[in-house]
């Protein structure tokens, strides 16, 4: 994948996939159970805003091995996502047809950021 001009952390195709997978993630909170309102809805909220936000923070940051730092945590909380899109299948709380949606979506996100993250990794190189 190659990578065009980067003038603000809304141009980084990783970003714009976090951005949606949060999105799609907010539908679904919306979809649980009042009895979930404050455990899993929180966790998946919070999960949610940092695959944003710590793309952007890293962003941010002067030296390329600290923007890295923060896309692998951005990273990590996609797979938390994942994690809490199964709780939500487990417990019928969304239909199959969203869970694999996003769950694409999620893997989709993982793999451009993977590939940003390579990116910052060879020009930290130089």
């Amino acid at each position: 994948m190659t990578y065009g001009p980067i003038k603000h952390f809304k141009d980084i195709e990783a970003w714009k996939l976090a951005r949606e997978l949060r999105i799609e993630t907010y539908d679904v909170i919306r979809k649980l159970p009042p009895e979930e309102k404050y455990d899993l809805a929180s966790q998946m909220r919070r999960a949610a805003i940092s695959c944003t936000a710590n793309i952007a923070e890293g962003y941010g940051r002067f030296h390329y091995q600290e923007n890295i730092q923060f896309c692998r945590i951005s990273r990590g909380s996609m797979y938390e996502i994942q994690d809490h899109l199964i709780t939500c299948i487990d417990n019928e709380y969304i239909t199959k047809e969203i869970y694999e949606s996003i769950w694409d979506l999620s893997m989709n996100a993982i793999k451009t950021l993977d590939g940003y993250i390579r990116y910052l990794s060879n020009n930290a190189k130089q």
